[in-house]
C-alpha cells in the first residue's frame, strides 16, 4: 500500500448557529481545552476550534442543526475518575458503560446534546 493513516487530525461536531459561547463555555471552562484561532478564510462559517495536547475538537455552525445522539468523539482520559468528579461539582450528569472489556468509560451530552465518550484504559 502506497499510504496509511496517521491518526485523526480533529473531530467536527455539530453546533446551533450563533451557539459559539456556549461551547467556549463547555469546552473551554468547564472541560479545560483551549480554544485555538481559526483560519481568517473559515471564521465566516461560524463555529469554533479547541484543543487539548492531541485533541482537536471543531464545532461548526449548522442552520438545520441534529444532535449527535449515537454517533461520537471516544477522548483517551488519564484519570477518568478526576474528570468524573470534576464534572460532578458542576452537574453535569454522566452515563457509565462498562460494556468495553479493559477500560472504564463514561458518556456526556455536550450543551448541544452531541454525545461525547471519555474513557482510560485499564492496565
Amino acid at each position: 500500500m502506497s499510504y496509511y493513516f496517521k491518526e485523526i487530525d480533529h473531530v467536527q461536531l455539530a453546533a446551533p448557529v450563533g451557539s459559539e459561547q456556549q461551547a467556549k463555555d463547555f469546552y473551554g471552562k468547564l472541560l479545560g481545552f483551549e480554544e485555538v484561532e481559526k483560519p481568517k478564510a473559515l471564521k465566516q462559517n461560524g463555529g469554533v476550534w479547541f484543543q487539548a495536547g492531541n485533541v482537536h475538537i471543531h464545532i461548526g455552525a449548522e442552520d438545520d442543526f441534529l444532535p449527535a445522539k449515537k454517533a461520537h468523539p471516544a477522548i483517551h482520559v488519564w484519570n477518568l475518575s478526576a474528570l468524573k468528579q470534576h464534572l460532578g461539582m458542576y452537574g453535569i450528569s454522566y452515563k457509565e458503560d462498562d460494556r468495553l472489556p479493559g477500560a472504564a468509560r463514561f458518556y456526556v451530552e455536550d450543551p448541544y446534546g452531541n454525545r461525547i465518550e471519555f474513557l482510560e484504559w485499564l492496565e
